[in-house]
């Protein structure tokens, strides 16, 4: 099968390739998944988990990508709740080859159902973005309607993501990034946008909720906004800064399969919009996952049609 691949630490995205790897074989309880769509997040070329296995020994050449949207291919022994042939979407394992290929094998666990009629490329785009965002705001935010919540980084794919789920929820939403992104943040359901660049943040007053994906100076500066009793959840590295009088959470997305289905039941009846900036085949991977102007969206690569 075709993949992309990551060989070399030092290279970064420019090391990627794309390359044929051997099918995958199911392990107990894992499912084939034939890729159809699949997503790519930057900086897992950061995770140790891309270049190591779970006893820290080398695992390169990598296959790349977690987010996948296919057809289950054939079944594990043992595996349950899946059928070959079924539409599925879900996250792969962290420490296992990837997506970004025409087959991969991964937990049952880590899948959920993928509806008829949401298209392989939307799919896709939910897992990472979607689960974070929930997981953020619901699990460890504990978000309540009537609370306010800052989105920074809001005009990215989970940026987007956490305005809509809390603007649902019944929050009050301040979305932060560059201005370019104010309009498509206010139309995903923020009630106010701060421009980093040129807006004071501290203007915004006492928050319950910060959903911070950006870290360094933001960070910090975002901690002192936190009203007693409030959370800054944080997915980029543990907070330097803590609230006062609250809680500073950074964590991990999980594969949750109730929850991808919370997330993908809103897609289906229009309470919840993908951010997707770049579609592109995986011949065109590389150039795709490279890009020379700045990402509007999540990239999703086309497996399959």
């Amino acid at each position: 099968m075709r993949a992309v691949v990551a060989a070399d630490e030092a290279a970064g995205l420019a090391g990627m390739t794309i390359v044929q790897r051997p099918d995958p074989s199911p392990a107990i309880n894992d499912v084939i998944v034939e890729v159809h769509a699949a997503g790519f997040v930057p900086t897992e070329l950061e995770w140790p988990s891309t270049w190591t296995d779970r006893a820290g020994r080398a695992r390169t050449p990598s296959i790349l990508g977690h987010e996948v949207a296919g057809i289950v291919k054939q079944l594990g022994y043992g595996t349950t709740g899946f059928s070959v042939g079924q539409r599925v979407f879900g996250l792969a394992d962290w420490h296992r080859d990837g997506t970004l290929a025409e087959y991969v094998a991964m937990e049952s666990r880590n899948l959920a159902p993928l509806p008829g009629d949401v298209d392989f490329t939307v799919g896709a785009s939910l897992p990472i973005s979607g689960l974070t965002a929930w997981q953020g705001l619901f699990v460890h935010g504990r978000l309540q309607a009537g609370q306010s919540v800052i989105a920074h980084g809001a005009g990215g794919a989970v940026g987007a993501m956490v305005i809509q789920l809390a603007h649902e929820a019944g929050a009050y939403v301040i979305g932060t990034g560059r201005a370019a992104d104010r309009e498509k943040a206010l139309d995903y359901g923020a009630n106010e946008y701060v421009d980093l660049d040129r807006d004071r943040l501290e203007d915004v007053g006492g928050i319950d909720l910060v959903f911070d994906v950006i870290g360094g100076d933001i960070q910090c500066r975002s901690a002192a906004l936190v009203k007693p009793g409030g959370t800054l959840v944080t997915v980029v590295a543990p907070p330097e800064s803590r609230p006062v009088d609250g809680l500073a959470i950074d964590f991990v997305v999980e594969a949750d399969r109730a929850q991808l289905g919370e997330i993908v039941q809103r897609v289906r009846d229009g309470r919840l919009r993908t951010n997707i900036g770049t579609i592109a085949d995986l011949d065109d991977a590389v150039a795709a996952l490279n890009p020379t102007e700045r990402r509007t969206g999540k990239t999703i690569i086309r497996v399959r049609d």
